[in-house]
């Protein structure tokens, strides 16, 4: 008789939950079908699978010679999306039943589960079919497991083109539906208005990022509020790849390294500069898939960035404040013979002397931070770092010693069993404790990983999240302090 796994002795040694904040399913497209008929008829089927072959297919790259693929600069698309060796774990993040069923074994006691498909429906250009897509999509998975909500919550998609979009379908979701997690797209892509104009075919490659906080097409606090009235999260669970350097042609590995935290990064940068956490401090945002390396590195820059370029000290590096016979008589006493050759008079004429409009020089003004401390109590509380098992830098989020302000940031386990990633979901849970078995976080620390931290993430605006559900004891024991 074989012993026991891994994963069961970690299990028989832990005395708290383990909670799964990112772990995925795959939907099951014949499936799907039926509620895109039934939300828009046959023609919502056709424009969803055009549209749905652009994204997911990329059969333009395929298609393409190495030659061609150059010209018009198509970029490298992922190889496969689902785990596939392990047949049992395909099945798995297909049918809900059989996760249900084998939760104990790859050792979950609950599990937040995101959707794979809707990743890329929810930024489907075609306003109609996105919406649409987004509708039937929740239907779809509010049913999906509706009768597993003691141990599985599914999450919704939500379309966030325009702030009226996004509250139509957390209405929908969340209000009619009763589902309990959502997801946002990290970014919108929009056009170079003048390129389009001009160039209407250019405007694939000429786009901007929206990021909801700061320079916005929208303003996005009425998304904010609904999320808060309606007690959820926002989530943000959005590809970097496509954008910025990660556009290779041959080399999809290169595209695919620290995507998802480059569009983390671009998200919660905008928030915390747009003044999102200030406003709204109950509400909390959880940024999956892309680490905590990059949210220490956002924390310290920030308060760099804060110490040197604030309202004030920005007014230091002001060239009206160089004193100009000074540096022409430096000038002329140490300059060297090729400095020299300049006109007379023009010595310090390389400084401009122009003013800028005071009220385009505080960057910080919508956070309203008067001093350092300000910046460590919008950033901390407000924002949780969804990290993967084989992320090492992970430990990095207890290192008080060296992280800005000494803080702790708020990582929580995400499995993403349901990939690629995961070759097999019973491996997950030991490759997660390899951190404490190699000193990296002490078990105390673990305990907040899997377990607290989340449940202090997932009741912050709902304290009935856990309610009805496998670890609604522990969740109340540990919120109550006993």
């Amino acid at each position: 008789m074989p012993g026991k796994s891994k994963t069961a002795e970690i299990r028989s040694r832990l005395t708290h939950p383990v909670i799964d904040s990112d772990g995925h399913f795959i939907e099951y497209l014949p499936a799907v079908t039926d509620y895109l008929v039934k939300a828009g008829g046959r023609k919502a089927l056709d424009d969803f699978g055009a549209a749905f072959s652009k994204t997911f297919l990329s059969s333009e790259w395929h298609d393409l010679t190495p030659s061609e693929r150059r010209e018009v600069w198509a970029k490298r698309p992922p190889f496969y999306g689902s785990p596939a060796k392990n047949t049992l774990d395909l099945a798995t993040a297909l049918f809900p039943d059989l996760l249900y069923e084998r939760l104990d074994e790859i050792g979950l006691d609950f599990a937040v589960l995101y959707p794979s498909l809707a990743i890329g429906v929810q930024t489907f250009v075609d306003d109609d079919i996105r919406r649409l897509a987004c509708r039937a999509l929740n239907d779809f998975y509010a049913d999906m497991f509706m009768d597993h909500g003691d141990r599985i919550t599914p999450v919704a998609v939500i379309p966030m083109n325009t702030p009226q979009e996004a509250i139509d379908e957390l209405e929908y979701a969340v209000a009619q539906r009763g589902m309990r997690v959502v997801m946002l797209p990290s970014t919108i892509r929009r056009p170079i208005a003048a390129a389009a104009k001009k160039y209407p075919e250019m405007a694939r490659y000429a786009f901007r990022l929206d990021t909801y906080g700061i320079d916005s097409e929208y303003d996005y606090d009425p998304v904010w509020a609904k999320c808060r009235e309606l007690k959820v999260v926002p989530t943000f669970h959005g590809p970097g790849e496509g954008w910025g350097s990660r556009t290779s042609i041959s080399n999809y590995v290169y595209n695919h390294m620290g995507h998802f935290a480059a569009a983390n990064d671009a998200v919660c940068k905008s928030l915390f500069l747009g003044g999102v956490t200030r406003r709204f401090p109950e509400l909390k945002f959880l940024f999956l898939e892309g680490g905590v390396g990059w949210a220490r590195t956002l924390l310290g820059d920030i308060k760099g960035h804060w110490q040197k370029r604030n309202r004030d000290a920005v007014y230091s590096y002001d060239p009206r404040q160089i004193d100009r016979e000074q540096f022409t008589a430096l000038f002329q006493r140490y300059a060297g013979r090729m400095f020299r050759e300049m006109p007379a008079g023009t010595e310090a004429a390389i400084f401009p002397a122009r003013a800028e409009d005071p009220a385009c020089v505080d960057d910080f003004v919508h956070c309203g931070i008067q001093r350092k401390q300000d910046i460590r109590d919008l950033f901390v509380p407000s924002f949780y770092f969804g990290c993967e098992a084989d992320d090492p830098v992970t430990s990095s989020a207890f290192d008080v010693r060296r992280n800005p302000f000494k803080a702790k940031l708020n990582v929580v386990f995400g499995s993403d069993i349901g990939h690629f990633d995961v070759p097999d979901m019973i491996e997950v849970l030991p490759e997660a404790y390899e951190m404490v078995e190699e000193e990296m976080i002490s078990e105390d620390e673990f305990e907040q990983f899997v377990f607290s931290n989340a449940v202090r993430l997932w009741t912050a605006v709902n304290p009935d999240f856990f309610k009805g559900t496998a670890v609604e004891s522990a969740a109340s024991r540990l919120l109550s302090g006993n």
